[in-house]
């Protein structure tokens, strides 16, 4: 998977090493990881459907993504977990359906290890910074439900990896 680096600012770190965000590009907690990255300058990217599909039309070029061969989002999925060292999977509820769910069997399948973390979970951002440390993680998949599923994921993410990493 090509990497986007962008040389005036060093990618995030965490103890000694760099990680690098990457996500699917669908609504709401996928987005606002990539956000998050892209604003902080921090090296991201990952797979999205082919023809960048996304449950609110095409995703917006400026994600640094690049397309599957298919427009199923199975595959970018499956693929996002493959090229990542660790998945963390973000939620507003404590059960994972649909594509999150996915994204954890497709951990299991890669031998990834995978954080849940939940709305209600407490101390989210040392569970975090914990699991990237104790993983060594430098590529790490971001992945949770979409925003019709979902309302208000996008806003836990933020929150969290503004904690955990700022």
């Amino acid at each position: 998977m090509k990497k986007t680096h962008y040389s005036n600012t060093p990618p995030l770190h965490h103890s000694s090493y760099a990680i690098t965000i990457i996500s699917g590009g669908q609504t709401d907690g996928d987005r606002t990881a990539l956000d998050w990255a892209l604003a902080r300058a921090v090296e991201c990217g990952g797979w999205c459907p082919k023809g960048r599909k996304a449950e609110d039309g095409r995703i917006d070029p400026k994600y640094p993504l690049r397309e599957t061969r298919s427009a199923a989002y199975i595959q970018r999925t499956e693929w996002n977990v493959r090229d990542s060292d660790a998945t963390v999977l973000f939620s507003i509820e404590p059960t994972l359906t649909g594509g999150p769910k996915k994204t954890l069997e497709f951990a299991g399948k890669h031998n990834k290890p995978c954080l849940h973390l939940c709305a209600a979970d407490t101390n989210i951002a040392e569970s975090l910074k914990a699991f990237v440390e104790e993983h060594g993680v430098k590529v790490l998949n971001m992945a949770g439900p979409r925003t019709s599923r979902s309302l208000g994921v996008g806003e836990f993410v933020m929150r969290k990896l503004e904690e955990a990493f700022s």
